[in-house]
Protein backbone atom coordinates (compact mmCIF):
# COMPACT_ATOMS: atom_id res chain seq x y z
CA UNK A 1 0.00 0.00 0.00
CA UNK A 2 1.50 3.23 -1.13
CA UNK A 3 1.14 6.39 1.10
CA UNK A 4 0.10 8.99 -1.51
CA UNK A 5 -1.88 12.04 -0.40
CA UNK A 6 -3.78 14.24 -2.91
CA UNK A 7 -5.14 16.92 -0.66
CA UNK A 8 -3.74 18.59 2.20
CA UNK A 9 -5.48 21.39 3.92
CA UNK A 10 -3.88 23.76 6.56
CA UNK A 11 -5.20 26.36 8.53
CA UNK A 12 -3.00 29.63 8.91
CA UNK A 13 -3.34 32.00 12.01
CA UNK A 14 -1.59 34.89 10.31
CA UNK A 15 0.95 36.12 7.69
CA UNK A 16 4.15 34.75 9.27
CA UNK A 17 2.38 30.91 9.26
CA UNK A 18 1.65 31.43 5.19
CA UNK A 19 5.14 32.43 4.73
CA UNK A 20 5.97 29.51 6.66
CA UNK A 21 4.27 27.04 4.44
CA UNK A 22 5.87 28.84 1.00
CA UNK A 23 9.18 28.18 2.77
CA UNK A 24 8.49 24.50 3.65
CA UNK A 25 7.24 23.79 -0.02
CA UNK A 26 10.95 25.36 -1.01
CA UNK A 27 12.71 22.99 1.43
CA UNK A 28 11.07 20.16 0.42
CA UNK A 29 11.74 21.13 -3.32
CA UNK A 30 15.48 21.66 -2.70
CA UNK A 31 16.18 18.81 -0.36
CA UNK A 32 13.64 16.16 -1.39
CA UNK A 33 12.04 16.39 -4.90
CA UNK A 34 15.58 18.32 -6.40
CA UNK A 35 13.40 19.29 -9.24
CA UNK A 36 11.20 22.39 -10.25
CA UNK A 37 7.46 22.43 -9.50
CA UNK A 38 4.60 24.33 -11.17
CA UNK A 39 2.01 25.83 -8.70
CA UNK A 40 -2.08 26.90 -9.87
CA UNK A 41 -2.81 29.49 -6.93
CA UNK A 42 -6.29 30.22 -6.47
CA UNK A 43 -8.24 32.81 -4.19
CA UNK A 44 -9.49 36.39 -3.91
CA UNK A 45 -7.59 39.08 -4.09
CA UNK A 46 -5.72 39.74 -1.01
CA UNK A 47 -6.31 35.86 0.13
CA UNK A 48 -2.31 35.37 0.61
CA UNK A 49 -1.44 34.23 -2.78
CA UNK A 50 1.77 36.75 -3.09
CA UNK A 51 2.42 36.06 0.73
CA UNK A 52 3.08 32.16 0.28
CA UNK A 53 5.02 32.81 -3.16
CA UNK A 54 6.69 35.12 -0.88
CA UNK A 55 7.86 32.69 1.58
CA UNK A 56 8.39 29.61 -1.09
CA UNK A 57 10.99 32.63 -3.08
CA UNK A 58 12.99 33.35 -0.29
CA UNK A 59 12.85 29.79 1.39
CA UNK A 60 14.42 28.81 -2.40
CA UNK A 61 17.16 31.44 -1.32
CA UNK A 62 16.72 34.59 -2.57
CA UNK A 63 17.49 37.75 -0.30
CA UNK A 64 15.49 40.61 -0.89
CA UNK A 65 11.72 41.95 -1.65
CA UNK A 66 10.04 39.53 -3.00
CA UNK A 67 6.94 41.84 -4.88
CA UNK A 68 3.20 41.05 -6.58
CA UNK A 69 4.15 40.97 -10.36
CA UNK A 70 0.92 42.11 -10.98
CA UNK A 71 1.92 44.91 -14.01
CA UNK A 72 4.77 42.99 -14.98
CA UNK A 73 2.89 39.80 -14.99
CA UNK A 74 5.99 37.39 -14.20
CA UNK A 75 8.79 38.35 -11.70
CA UNK A 76 11.93 36.31 -12.21
CA UNK A 77 13.80 35.15 -9.34
CA UNK A 78 17.63 33.84 -10.43
CA UNK A 79 19.17 31.87 -7.81
CA UNK A 80 22.24 29.36 -7.26
CA UNK A 81 20.46 26.34 -8.50
CA UNK A 82 17.03 27.21 -9.36
CA UNK A 83 14.74 29.84 -11.56
CA UNK A 84 11.96 30.77 -9.68
CA UNK A 85 9.21 32.52 -11.69
CA UNK A 86 6.06 34.50 -9.85
CA UNK A 87 3.26 35.28 -11.97
CA UNK A 88 0.13 37.27 -11.60
CA UNK A 89 -2.17 36.59 -14.55
CA UNK A 90 -5.08 38.96 -13.28
CA UNK A 91 -4.77 41.85 -15.75
CA UNK A 92 -3.70 39.10 -18.80
CA UNK A 93 -6.41 40.36 -21.72
CA UNK A 94 -5.68 37.26 -23.79
CA UNK A 95 -3.87 34.05 -23.22
CA UNK A 96 -2.28 34.23 -26.53
CA UNK A 97 0.23 37.08 -25.03
CA UNK A 98 1.58 34.64 -22.80
CA UNK A 99 3.04 32.88 -26.02
CA UNK A 100 4.39 36.22 -27.40
CA UNK A 101 6.07 36.50 -24.12
CA UNK A 102 7.79 32.71 -24.68
CA UNK A 103 5.81 31.43 -21.76
CA UNK A 104 7.14 27.89 -22.90
CA UNK A 105 11.26 29.01 -21.96
CA UNK A 106 9.55 29.21 -18.07
CA UNK A 107 9.37 25.89 -17.76
CA UNK A 108 12.19 23.10 -16.87
CA UNK A 109 13.27 20.88 -14.59
CA UNK A 110 15.18 23.50 -12.64
CA UNK A 111 12.27 25.93 -12.77
CA UNK A 112 9.84 26.74 -10.23
CA UNK A 113 6.77 28.10 -11.39
CA UNK A 114 3.83 29.85 -8.89
CA UNK A 115 0.95 31.25 -10.97
CA UNK A 116 -1.66 33.18 -9.76
CA UNK A 117 -4.88 33.52 -11.59
CA UNK A 118 -3.87 30.67 -14.04
CA UNK A 119 -7.29 30.53 -15.59
CA UNK A 120 -6.54 33.69 -17.31
CA UNK A 121 -3.89 31.50 -19.13
CA UNK A 122 -6.14 28.76 -19.96
CA UNK A 123 -5.05 27.12 -22.89
CA UNK A 124 -1.20 28.54 -22.83
CA UNK A 125 -0.11 26.90 -19.03
CA UNK A 126 1.29 23.62 -18.70
CA UNK A 127 -0.29 20.94 -16.28
CA UNK A 128 0.22 22.10 -12.55
CA UNK A 129 1.89 20.05 -10.35
CA UNK A 130 -0.37 20.96 -7.46
CA UNK A 131 -3.17 23.75 -6.84
CA UNK A 132 -3.15 25.92 -4.13
CA UNK A 133 -7.05 27.29 -3.07
CA UNK A 134 -6.69 30.18 -0.48
CA UNK A 135 -9.74 31.59 1.14
CA UNK A 136 -10.00 33.57 3.78
CA UNK A 137 -11.34 32.26 7.61
CA UNK A 138 -11.79 34.86 9.34
CA UNK A 139 -8.53 36.43 10.24
CA UNK A 140 -6.66 33.08 9.75
CA UNK A 141 -6.68 31.67 6.16
CA UNK A 142 -7.49 28.25 5.04
CA UNK A 143 -4.72 26.46 2.35
CA UNK A 144 -6.33 23.92 0.35
CA UNK A 145 -3.23 22.10 -1.47
CA UNK A 146 -4.42 19.38 -4.39
CA UNK A 147 -1.96 17.18 -6.24
CA UNK A 148 -2.39 17.30 -10.04
CA UNK A 149 0.62 15.00 -11.28
CA UNK A 150 2.81 12.76 -9.30
CA UNK A 151 5.41 15.72 -8.40
CA UNK A 152 2.60 17.08 -6.72
CA UNK A 153 1.42 13.90 -4.52
CA UNK A 154 4.91 13.21 -3.85
CA UNK A 155 5.83 16.60 -2.92
CA UNK A 156 1.87 16.96 -0.51
CA UNK A 157 3.21 13.53 1.22
CA UNK A 158 6.08 15.18 2.41
CA UNK A 159 4.03 17.73 3.79
CA UNK A 160 1.41 15.86 5.51
CA UNK A 161 4.13 14.38 7.69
Amino acid sequence: MNNIVTKQTFILADEMATIALGKKIANLVKTALKQGIIVFLNGDLGAGKTTLTRGFVQGMGHIGNVKSPTYTLVEPYDLQDWQVYHFDLYRLADPEELEYMGIRDYFNSNCCSFIEWPEKGQGMLPVADMIIDLVYLDEQRQVALQANTPLGEQLISLLAR
